[in-house]
């Protein structure tokens, strides 16, 4: 369970004071899916952020499960996001100078998994997402769609119980978008929690539950 109880998060400029959260209280169950959605500027990704523990610089309370994330030190809450949480940028964020199988490895490495577990872990979301053939190569030698699928497998590669989507199909073409959000529907029906925030209703209407936001606040769907 994510709960969250009147998060805001603001900015100074002088004396004044720009609000991009207000007092945000939102319950998600344990294997919901979730699309976040509203007009640009309404703080979609920057509750996705808060959510997948990316930033810190806000008030109000947290819950992942029985763990307090307002009460947490900055190591405790990178142990949480670690055990619980993979997260998929529009922009897929991969390494460059790392190939397939590397940057997929990459959140492993960070762990205490020993090298043969790795290797397996790797091998069995290789599998999953049909990139084997794709393994050596890097990512400028892959399509858009393909780079996502990449990302995504490397948010899911160490098991998270929760996969947060920062618009994950935007900068794809339609039959590649599909894809993608038919593999989040697979993953939900395993059990995983999933948030998304999408512009698209067509990708909202993949998920359970819309969540919507205006100027900083929950207008629908608390």
């Amino acid at each position: 369970m994510l709960k969250l109880r009147n998060i805001e998060k603001s900015f100074r400029h002088g004396l004044s004071q720009t609000f991009v959260l207000r007092r945000v209280t939102v319950d998600i169950p344990d294997g919901q899916f979730v699309s976040i959605m509203g007009p640009s500027g309404a703080g979609k990704s920057t509750l996705l952020h808060i959510l997948g523990m990316h930033d810190s610089a806000w008030t109000g309370e947290y819950w992942l499960g029985e763990d307090p994330v307002h009460q947490l030190s900055a190591k405790d809450r990178m142990r949480l996001q670690k055990q619980h949480v993979g997260f998929v940028f529009q922009s897929y964020h991969l390494l460059d100078n790392l190939t397939v199988y590397e940057n997929i490895d990459l959140p492993l490495s960070y762990r205490d998994v020993k090298k043969a577990e790795r290797q397996g872990m790797v091998a069995d979301i290789l599998d999953r997402f049909n990139i084997v053939g794709k393994k050596d190569l890097y990512p400028n030698q892959l399509s858009g769609g393909q780079q996502q699928l990449v990302a995504i497998a490397r948010a899911v590669v160490a098991r998270p119980s929760i996969i947060l989507a920062d618009e994950p199909t935007g900068n794809l073409h339609s039959d590649q978008g599909r894809e993608i959000m038919e593999l989040f529907t697979r993953l939900n029906q395993g059990g995983t929690t999933i948030v998304q925030v999408t512009h698209s209703e067509t990708n909202a209407a993949y998920g359970d539950r819309v969540i919507t936001l205006k100027d900083g606040w929950v207008v629908d769907g608390n």
